[in-house]
């Protein structure tokens, strides 16, 4: 099975309208594709969403979004790597995100490496790392992390000499909350 993230961005926040109607509107394209919605994370401010899909291959996913008609200008095929102390309850209580793009492909050991260097930062700042997703170019990287709010992330990313390009609080949403 391929694991495919998707972000997307809204001009205006999103309301909860939109976001059922987005919800009930994919359950038979993504039956025929054989792909399953896995969650999503909505930011605080919501316009900005970060979807986590898994399908057959990635192009069977590609194809389901494109069947109900879904900007998918930024998606990628990518691998889940959950911190190994973790039970999915636990991970299911991440609530920042940290998307990270590279100029050249990096390897997860040398990231993993840095925030092991630097893991004083994220416990000073009382953040705990829950998941990655790191696509499969190497490019991409989204990580979830569990922390009193976004800007202690913030700080204790800088402070560890990790890059980023965004950071948010987000409200996970995932098929089991929607019977």
């Amino acid at each position: 099975m391929s694991e495919v993230i998707l972000q997307r961005q809204f001009a205006e926040p999103l309301t909860d309208d939109a976001l059922i109607e987005m919800l009930q509107g994919t359950s038979g394209c993504f039956d025929l594709h054989r792909v399953e919605w896995q969650e999503s994370l909505l930011s605080s401010d919501r316009q900005h969403m970060l979807c986590h899909f898994r399908g057959p291959d990635a192009e069977s996913v590609r194809a389901a979004l494109r069947s109900v008609d879904t900007d998918m200008r930024v998606h990628w095929p990518s691998t889940v790597h959950d911190a190994p102390d973790r039970s999915s309850d636990e991970i299911c209580a991440a609530n920042v995100l940290v998307l990270r793009s590279f100029d050249e492909p990096v390897t997860l050991e040398d990231l993993q490496a840095i925030e092991d260097d630097n893991i004083h930062c994220l416990e000073t700042h009382r953040v705990r790392f829950m998941r990655t997703f790191f696509s499969t170019d190497h490019m991409h990287m989204a990580c979830l992390y569990e922390a009193p709010d976004s800007e202690s992330v913030r700080i204790a990313q800088r402070q560890a000499g990790m890059p980023f390009n965004s950071i948010w609080a987000f409200q996970r949403l995932a098929p089991d909350m929607f019977g």
